[in-house]
C-alpha cells in the first residue's frame, strides 16, 4: 500500500555465509581422505562395512591393496575383491631405503603384520586415465595397506610413478567430528594432549625434539620454554621474540639457516626443525585477562593464567601477560603498521617441529579464544610428543601446489650430498633445499665462473610432467602459446602457458620425445594440474603424469661447457653427436661409453651462456655430478649458487616467476611475446582472443634500466616521473660486467621509450629518489649470440 507506514524490509529469515574451503573441512561426515605418493604406500584400519574408493589421480599408475587382520596375518578376503595378485611392488618399496616409508614400517611392526606370503588386490595399468576410480567393500575388520609401486622412470618410455587418492566412506559414523591424531613421527619418548582452554608444561632434554600439532586445524598454541639450569639458580629468562627477530632477521624463524629462538640474553633455547603450516604470531602476547577485560568478556579464560598455572610446578613465577610463539595464530602487520588477525591457516594434523639446544621447562596452551576467528571461532586441542635426539628428521617446511592438496615436505636433491661439500648455504626453493652460495668463492666469483669458464648449479626444483598418448600434440598445442606442430623430435620450444585472460601461468620448456610424447618443464606443480584439467575437459586421450622426482637436474653453464662435456657424453649412432646438438636440441646419452649410466642432455639453460642441462634418476646423481666435476677440473668449474644464478639471469633478461611476472601479466608485459605467435600458429590456443586484445591495446612494458646510483634497488620499487608513479622494479643486481646497479622495469607503455629518464622511489617513494635511464634488455648479450656459439 502506498500510504502505509510500515518500509519495505527484506523478506524471510537471513541466509548463511557462502565459504568455499579446502577438502579437510568440508567432507561429509564419515568421509576420510589420505593420499598415496607415487613410490609409496599407507596403512589405513578398516571395519566390515565400509567402502573405500581408490582414484587413479594423473593416470597410469598401478596400485596394490593388501589385507590384513587385527593379529597381523595376510587376509586375502579382507575385501569383496580377488586378491589374486603376488604383491610384488609393495615388497620391492619396503625393502628399499626409502626414509618416507619409516611411518608405514613402524604401522606394520606395531600391528604385527607379515607381507611375505601375501596376496594383492591389483588394480589399475600404464593406459589407466586419470581420475579413474575403482570402488571396493570391506567385509570384515583389519587394516588395508595400499600402495603405488613403481621403479626408477626409463627416460624413454616416460613410465614415472604417480599418486593415488584415497576416500574411506565408513559404515558407522563417530558421535564426535574431531579428526584422528596422525601417526607419530617416530617412538615418542612423551604423548601429552593440551585439552581445549588449558596449558601443559613439561621438561625436554638437549638434543630431544618436541613435536606441536594442531589435530583438527585452525587453532592456535601459545609456546614458551626456559634454560633449566637458569631455572636451577632462580633465573627466568623466557624465550623471547624480540631478541629472535632481531638475531634472525625474520618475522619469525623457519627451517634452514634462521631458525633459532633465543631468550633475552641471547641464549638459542630450540631450533625450528619441520613446519608444515608456516603462518604464526611472533608480535603480540599470549592472551591475558587484560584482554578479554578490554573487549566485554572479564572472567574469560586465557592463556597467560594458563601458563601461571602449569609452570607453577617448575616454581615460575606468573605473569599478567607472556611473551610467547603464537604457532598457528594468523597475524600480519599491514602497510599501515597496523597488527590483523584471521583465521590460522593450519590445516588437521599440521605441526611445528623444534629442537631444544639445551635442556629446556616448556609450556604450551591450546588458546581459549572464542570470541574472534583466531581459532575459527571453535577452540579444540593441541597434541604435544617427543622425541628422543638420536633420531634424524630432515630440516622441511610444506608446501601445498592446491588448497586441497595434502603438504608437501622440503626436499634434498639427489645431488645435495655432492652440493653440501662445498657449502652449509642452504635455501628453501620450491619445495628443495638449494644451495644459495658457496664457501670458497661467493656469489660474485661464481659469477665469473659462468661468464669465463663453467659452472655447475642443480636445478632440480623444476616440476617435470611427461605428456602421453595419441592426443599429446593436440593438448601441447591448446595449452601452449607456441606452435607444438612445428616442433621436431629432439626439439626443444620456450614457451608460456596462460589463462584464458592472457595471465601467465608459468613459463617453461616443452620437450618432444616423440611423436605423441612430449615432456613440459616449469616451474610450479600447478602447471600439470591445469594440463590435466583441460584434457579432461576436452575429453582428449593423454596422460599427464608429473616425473620432477624421477628426473633430477643439473645445469652446466659458461664459455667452456661444451668441452668439458664433450668428455663424458656418448651417444648412440641414431641420436646427434655431442658436438652436433644445436641451441634448442636435447639427445639420450650415456656416460663415457655405450654401457654407461643413461641420461638426458639438452642445449638449454637460464644464464645467458653457452651451456647444457644434465637430467638423470636421482638414483645417478652422485655418479653424474662426480663425472663432470672431474672433466671439469680442467676448465674452471665452479659450483654455483641461487645469488649468482639470479645476477646472470638477471643481466642476460631472463624472467621468474613472482617477479617479472603473475597471473597478471600476459606474455607481451613479460618482455616474451616471442613465444606468441598470433599470426603465424595456425590453431587456436587457450587464451589467444585475450592475448590479442592485450597486444593491440598494451597498457605496460618490460624494459631495462640502468640506475645511476650503488643504492640498493629492490624488487617493487616504484618508478615515477614526477609526482606519478609510472610502474615498479621487478628484478635489479648490481652487474659486475656492467659496473653499475641494473634492473628490469614494468612501465606504462607512454613512458616505456628508450632514454626516457625516470626516478625509482624508496622509503615512501618520494623522500629519496634513485635516478635511472630506460635502455634495451637484455643488458648482455642482447641476440643471444653466445648461447647460439
Amino acid at each position: 500500500m502506498l500510504d502505509s507506514p510500515y518500509p519495505n524490509v527484506r523478506p524471510g529469515p537471513p541466509r548463511p555465509s557462502r565459504i568455499v574451503e579446502p577438502a579437510q573441512f568440508s567432507m561429509p561426515r564419515g568421509t576420510e581422505r589420505y593420499v598415496v605418493q607415487g613410490g609409496g604406500a599407507v596403512l589405513v584400519p578398516v571395519e566390515a562395512g565400509d567402502q573405500v574408493t581408490i582414484i587413479n589421480d594423473e593416470g597410469g599408475q598401478v596400485c596394490e591393496v593388501i589385507g590384513a587382520d587385527a593379529q597381523g596375518r595376510a587376509d586375502q578376503g579382507l575385501l569383496d575383491q580377488s586378491a589374486d595378485a603376488p604383491a610384488d611392488g609393495l615388497r620391492a618399496l619396503l625393502d628399499g631405503d626409502d626414509r618416507s616409508l619409516r611411518g608405514l614400517r613402524m604401522g606394520l611392526d606395531a600391528r604385527k603384520v607379515d607381507i611375505a606370503a601375501a596376496r594383492a588386490v591389483r588394480l589399475f595399468d600404464d593406459a589407466t586415465r586419470a581420475g579413474a576410480e575403482q570402488a571396493m567393500r570391506v567385509v570384515r575388520d583389519g587394516a588395508l595397506i595400499i600402495a603405488a609401486p613403481g621403479g626408477a622412470m626409463d627416460f624413454e618410455a616416460q613410465n614415472t610413478v604417480t599418486p593415488l587418492t584415497v576416500m574411506i566412506k565408513r559404515a558407522t559414523i563417530k558421535s564426535h567430528v574431531k579428526f584422528e591424531l596422525p601417526d607419530p613421527l617416530a617412538d615418542p619418548v612423551a604423548d601429552i594432549r593440551v585439552h581445549t582452554q588449558t596449558a601443559e608444561a613439561f621438561f625436554v632434554k638437549a638434543g630431544d625434539y618436541i613435536q606441536i600439532i594442531d589435530v583438527d586445524g585452525r587453532q592456535c598454541t601459545d609456546f614458551e620454554c626456559f634454560s633449566a639450569r637458569k631455572l636451577d639458580k632462580g633465573i627466568e629468562h623466557a624465550l623471547d621474540v624480540t631478541t629472535t627477530r632481531t638475531l634472525m632477521g625474520h618475522a619469525y624463524p623457519m627451517p634452514g639457516l634462521h631458525a633459532k629462538y633465543y631468550d633475552q640474553e641471547m641464549l638459542p633455547l630450540v631450533e625450528v626443525v619441520q613446519d608444515t603450516c608456516g603462518r604464526h604470531d611472533a608480535f603480540a602476547l599470549a592472551c591475558s585477562a587484560k584482554y578479554y577485560d578490554d573487549i566485554g568478556y572479564p572472567g574469560h579464560i586465557n592463556c597467560s593464567e594458563n601458563f601461571n598455572t602449569a609452570l607453577s610446578k617448575f616454581n615460575v613465577t606468573g605473569r599478567p601477560g607472556w611473551m610467547a610463539i603464537n604457532f598457528f595464530f594468523n597475524t600480519y602487520l599491514d602497510e599501515h603498521g597496523v597488527l590483523y588477525s584471521d583465521e590460522p591457516w593450519s590445516r588437521p594434523g599440521d605441526y611445528v617441529l623444534l629442537r631444544a639446544l639445551t635442556d629446556i621447562v616448556c609450556v604450551s596452551s591450546a588458546c581459549p579464544d572464542d570470541t574472534t576467528a583466531a581459532n575459527g571461532w571453535n577452540p579444540t586441542d593441541i597434541h604435544v610428543r617427543t622425541y628422543s635426539g638420536r633420531e634424524t628428521f630432515q630440516r622441511s617446511a610444506a608446501y601445498r601446489p592446491t588448497p586441497d592438496a595434502d603438504p608437501k615436505m622440503t626436499k634434498q636433491t639427489a645431488f645435495h650430498d655432492s652440493f653440501a661439500k662445498h657449502t652449509r648455504n642452504f635455501v628453501e626453493y620450491n619445495g628443495y633445499w638449494l644451495a644459495n652460495c658457496f664457501a670458497e668463492a661467493g656469489p660474485i666469483e661464481e659469477y665469473w665462473a659462468c661468464r669465463q669458464k663453467a659452472a655447475i648449479m642443480d636445478l632440480s626444483p623444476l616440476r617435470k610432467f611427461e605428456i602421453t598418448g595419441p592426443d599429446a600434440e593436440a593438448l601441447c598445442q591448446y595449452v601452449f602459446t607456441r606452435n607444438m606442430k612445428t616442433l621436431a623430435v629432439g626439439g626443444v620450444v620456450y614457451t608460456a602457458m596462460c589463462y584464458e585472460h592472457g595471465g601467465m601461468i608459468d613459463d617453461g620448456t616443452v620437450f618432444r620425445l616423440g611423436k605423441d610424447n612430449f615432456r613440459w618443464i616449469g616451474g610450479n606443480d600447478y602447471g600439470g594440474e591445469w594440463l590435466r584439467e583441460q584434457a579432461d575437459k576436452l575429453g582428449l586421450k593423454v596422460l599427464v603424469r608429473s616425473s620432477t622426482d624421477q628426473l633430477h637436474n643439473v645445469a652446466v653453464q659458461g664459455p667452456e661447457s661444451r668441452d668439458l662435456l664433450r668428455k663424458i657424453v656418448w651417444t648412440a649412432p641414431h641420436n646427434p653427436e655431442f658436438d652436433q646438438l644445436g641451441w634448442f636440441r636435447f639427445t639420450p646419452a650415456r656416460l663415457m661409453n655405450e654401457s654407461g649410466t643413461p641420461f638426458v642432455v639438452s642445449r638449454t639453460g637460464y644464464t645467458g651462456e653457452l651451456g647444457y642441462e644434465v637430467m638423470c634418476h636421482p638414483k645417478d646423481a652422485p655418479e653424474i655430478f662426480d663425472a663432470i666435476w672431474e672433466a671439469g677440473q680442467d676448465h674452471g668449474l665452479r659450483p654455483m649458487g641461487l645469488e649468482a644464478l639470479d645476477m646472470v639471469r638477471i643481466e642476460a633478461g631472463l624472467i621468474f616467476a613472482g617477479y617479472d611476472f603473475s597471473d597478471q601479466t600476459d606474455p607481451f608485459e613479460a618482455g616474451i611475446g616471442f613465444t606468441v605467435p598470433l599470426k603465424s600458429k595456425p590453431d587456436d590456443f587457450i587464451g589467444r582472443d585475450a592475448l590479442i586484445r592485450r597486444k593491440e591495446h598494451p597498457s605496460r612494458k618490460l624494459v631495462g634500466l640502468h640506475v645511476d646510483s650503488n643504492v640498493q634497488v629492490d624488487h617493487g620499487d616504484c618508478i615515477h616521473i614526477g609526482r606519478a608513479q609510472i610502474g615498479e622494479v621487478t628484478s635489479s643486481m648490481r652487474s659486475p660486467l656492467l659496473d653499475k646497479n641494473i634492473a628490469l622495469a614494468r612501465i606504462d607503455v607512454a613512458h616505456a621509450d628508450i632514454g626516457t629518464q625516470v626516478e625509482i622511489g624508496k622509503l615512501d617513494g618520494h623522500q629519496k629518489r634513485l635516478p635511472a635511464e630506460i635502455v634495451p634488455f637484455a643488458h648482455y648479450d642482447p641476440k643471444k649470440e653466445r648461447p647460439r656459439s
